[in-house]
């Protein structure tokens, strides 16, 4: 397929306030368009777009007014907030604010393609709404064109393949239409939502107030929900994905244990073997051996 570009955007990115510092174009990527850029205050009105668009603020608070027909609605957002516009709609905006952003145009063939239900992803307009899942696949992503990492497409996809399954769980236009809770737990796409954020942070501090906000839960509600469906809490059950991953990487990697442990989320290499002989009965170098 052909490389999404700049011809397949709104039109925004086009504009004289809008000074890009990197973007997508010669990566190859046929679903999404990335670019990073400072926007200067400005009002325009674009026309329907091909792609979805979605937008990380990088800094702020700044207001932002989004008008349709005769009312508009207008929010200040903060850094790592969103804004949501779906594909083949008028956009007509203002930016009350200069500010660093990182837009991303996804595919609707991408986001279709990550929903597992008969009807049609719908996505929602949303003016500063957070969600930290996708924020930090936005911030992966670009990373990736930052870095310049041209082969990294298998990576690529696996995050673009994330982001529109996120998308279309928690941002789609009809509600909340996840399916039916097991007694007081958890959707399956709220925990897979969870989940997808644990694996994608595993190596970092992750509060339970992130892990609630993929869900639209309270942390108090999220923990006892996630209790329900799991019989673990938060910390249990991503404890153990850190083990998992460790094991992983014992078996199938050359890296020193010290940095399997750092990118597993332990905090040096003697944290990772206690943890592991407490809860496994072995030992990291065990683990290696046996492989």
């Amino acid at each position: 397929m052909q490389e999404l570009g700049i011809h397949d955007t709104a039109g925004i990115l086009r504009q004289p306030w809008v000074s890009p510092e990197r973007t997508s174009s010669g990566f190859g990527w046929d679903q999404l368009y990335v670019s990073t850029q400072r926007e200067k205050p400005y009002r325009a009105a674009f026309d329907p777009a091909p792609t979805h668009l979605l937008i990380l603020h990088l800094d702020g608070p700044v207001a932002v007014r989004r008008r349709s027909g005769r009312s508009a609605a207008t929010r200040r957002i903060p850094a790592g907030g969103l804004f949501l516009h779906p594909a083949d709609r008028e956009l007509d905006v203002e930016l009350l604010g200069g500010l660093g952003t990182v837009h991303l145009y996804l595919t609707d063939d991408a986001l279709q393609g990550a929903h597992d239900e008969p009807r049609p992803v719908r996505l929602a307009e949303e003016l500063g709404s957070s969600d930290p899942l996708i924020e930090q696949l936005v911030l992966a992503l670009d990373g990736v064109v930052r870095r310049g990492e041209f082969s990294s497409r298998t990576y690529v996809d696996h995050l673009v393949g994330m982001l529109a399954a996120q998308l279309a769980r928690a941002h789609s236009g009809g509600g909340n239409n996840d399916g039916e809770r097991s007694t007081g737990g958890l959707t399956r796409r709220q925990m897979d939502s969870v989940r997808g954020l644990m694996e994608l942070r595993i190596a970092e501090p992750l509060p339970v107030g992130d892990l609630a906000a993929v869900t639209g839960l309270s942390p108090s509600q999220f923990s006892r929900r996630f209790r329900a469906s799991t019989g673990e809490s938060p910390h249990q059950f991503l404890l153990r994905l850190r083990l998992d991953r460790a094991r992983r990487l014992l078996r199938t990697g050359a890296q020193p244990i010290a940095e399997v442990a750092v990118l597993c989320g332990f905090s040096h290499q003697e944290h990772l073997t206690r943890v592991m002989r407490a809860k496994l009965g072995t030992t990291p170098a065990a683990v290696r051996r046996s492989s």
